[in-house]
């Protein structure tokens, strides 16, 4: 199946539109580099700006913990089949997050989480991708019977938009992985026709 590739590049600093040089440049002192993801998103700053503040209050709001939060972006991801971020918040959940070896390969791998509380953080995440926010009372009950809240149902409704705004944005740009990642890169699986 062939796919469609925008003909817009990457942005560098210098190149970047106006309202898009302060978030590149407030990216590069961060990370000490500009990624891969963020100097194509920069083609529409308001895309770029929205995905970096939806992405702020995901992380301050939520109540979940790093490693929580990492589970939920990289579940979002790997459902959407998106590479880049599979790799990206690998590295971050590796890295930052403290996600333990064996539940960072679970997720990227789609097998079961050992750990009970995570596994059906990564169940209900699934659910609300795959059914497109529309859980049944039986997927919120699990949910919240594992410990978690109705506001962080609403955190992973939050993930969900960004992730998609990021997702996308490196599905039509087939954005190639950043060399900061490129340890903990994935390659989405084939699927059966």
């Amino acid at each position: 199946m062939k796919t469609y590739q925008m003909k817009t590049g990457a942005h560098t600093l210098e190149s970047a539109p106006d309202e898009a040089k302060p978030l590149l440049a407030a990216a590069r002192k961060k990370f000490g580099l500009i990624p891969n993801m963020y100097a194509r998103m920069a083609n529409l700053p308001g895309l770029l700006s929205t995905y970096l503040h939806g992405y702020d209050l995901f992380r301050s709001q939520t109540g979940l913990t790093p490693p929580e939060q990492e589970v939920v972006l990289l579940v979002i991801s790997r459902e959407n089949g998106c590479e880049y971020c599979v790799s990206a918040h690998s590295t971050v959940g590796a890295m930052m997050s403290q996600v333990p070896p064996d539940v960072l390969d679970a997720v990227r791998d789609a097998q079961p989480i050992a750990d009970p509380r995570l596994q059906a953080l990564a169940e209900f995440t699934k659910t609300m991708v795959d059914k497109r926010g529309n859980p049944t009372p039986e997927d919120a009950a699990a949910f919240l019977d594992a410990g978690y809240t109705e506001q962080q149902i609403l955190g992973i409704i939050l993930a969900i938009a960004v992730k998609t705004l990021s997702n996308y944005s490196n599905h039509v740009f087939h954005t190639p992985v950043d060399a900061a990642f490129a340890k903990y890169e994935w390659k989405k699986p084939a699927v059966a026709v």
